[in-house]
């Protein structure tokens, strides 16, 4: 199983001190996280994509390129990769070329980001959401698995004879995951590809992440990918740790209180009962992150939000420190003894695609599945 860290990249003000980062700052202490990951022996680190305020993460490949040539074994990834407002032929040529330069050591997330005003900017129209991550992924593969393409769509200018250039690394395009938290059509489409699917898992309770994973397992055994429980499932989620409970929440209270996503509404004791956030000791992170599998089911990545809200760098590197000393080893002990054997641990990497070859389901040639090599999901999600 993969553990690692994700970063929104947030500026936030901190609530105890009243200081603001400078951009640089967090841009910098963002590649200190990456590279403190490695450290500690997580597996992947994850950037946001944001084109607002207060985010700077705006430039996903730029930030994981450099990190790249500072890092050996970390993965790099992405929380969101927005294939609604980005355009499918950039995308294709940008984590190509991150490929090249990793040594295929990278994998993203597709969603449709969270800030409305975003896809004016950009020349797209929010309530096509949905279709435009449809349209615009189904693009984005037959780019990654065709030397030359021919397409016309809704949403982008038509292409006659085009090569996306580089090619992916050793022509294996890298694995995508389908990042969403409320919408079932994303779900389905990341069953449908046999791509893997993640739940952010930080805002909802319990009973809505097993819903959301469970269709999408369902859809994949569907689609003819395998069993249920084979599907390939990532959860997010955000700790704080100290030597006590007392002592975990009297820190952190001020940052969750003023936190840009979530501060000013539910108290932190509410918060911390209805949704997975973990406040408290390394082994009570423990032990709620190995209840996970009760609602979601043996999973292959789990991912902690760390650096929100504003908390100090040096806190920051101390919490995954942390995680690293205490917390992971026991986790993938224990996730690997609960794990049947027929489930895969990890999700696919480029390595473990290269060696399958060509008739492995998330390699260039699609899985043997009833439908057309140009078909696309519906929108719609069956019942």
């Amino acid at each position: 199983m993969q553990f690692g860290i994700f970063s929104v990249g947030d500026v936030t003000p901190d609530p105890v001190t009243g200081r603001t980062p400078t951009e640089t700052e967090r841009i910098t202490n963002i590649t200190r996280i990456a590279l403190a990951t490695e450290a500690a022996g997580l597996d992947v680190f994850a950037t946001g994509e944001h084109h607002n305020p207060p985010f700077v993460p705006s430039s996903p490949t730029t930030l994981l390129g450099y990190v790249a040539a500072r890092t050996r074994t970390l993965t790099l990834s992405t929380a969101t990769t927005l294939i609604t407002t980005n355009d499918p032929v950039k995308i294709a040529e940008d984590y190509a070329m991150l490929q090249h330069l990793s040594g295929g050591r990278v994998d993203l997330m597709m969603g449709r980001g969270n800030t409305g005003p975003v896809y004016p900017w950009f020349g797209k129209d929010i309530r096509k959401g949905i279709e435009l991550a449809v349209e615009n992924y189904h693009l984005l593969r037959r780019l990654w698995r065709e030397p030359v393409v021919d397409w016309q769509g809704e949403f982008r200018t038509p292409l006659r004879g085009y090569t996306s250039t580089p090619a992916p690394l050793d022509g294996v395009p890298p694995f995508v995951w389908h990042g969403s938290i409320r919408s079932p059509e994303i779900a389905e489409q990341a069953a449908f590809y046999a791509d893997g699917f993640f739940h952010n898992h930080i805002f909802w309770n319990t009973e809505h992440t097993a819903e959301m994973v469970g269709l999408y397992r369902r859809r994949f055994e569907h689609y003819g990918h395998g069993s249920a429980d084979q599907a390939v499932v990532g959860l997010g989620g955000q700790v704080f740790m100290a030597g006590t409970e007392k002592e975990a929440v009297r820190r952190f209270r001020p940052y969750f209180d003023n936190a840009p996503v979530y501060g000013h509404g539910p108290s932190l004791e509410d918060f911390t009962r209805m949704t997975p956030l973990t406040v408290g000791t390394p082994e009570q992170v423990i032990e709620r992150t190995l209840g996970f599998a009760g609602y979601a089911g043996a999973y292959q990545r789990q991912m902690f939000l760390i650096d929100h809200a504003g908390l100090p760098i040096d806190v920051v590197l101390e919490q995954i420190e942390l995680l690293g000393r205490e917390v992971v080893p026991t986790l993938r002990a224990e996730f690997e003894r609960i794990r049947p054997s027929h489930v895969p641990s990890d999700p696919p990497t480029h390595a473990s695609m290269l060696a399958q070859g060509p008739s492995a389901p998330f390699h260039l040639v699609q899985p043997a599945l009833a439908y057309a090599a140009n078909a696309e999901p519906s929108v719609a999600v069956p019942a």
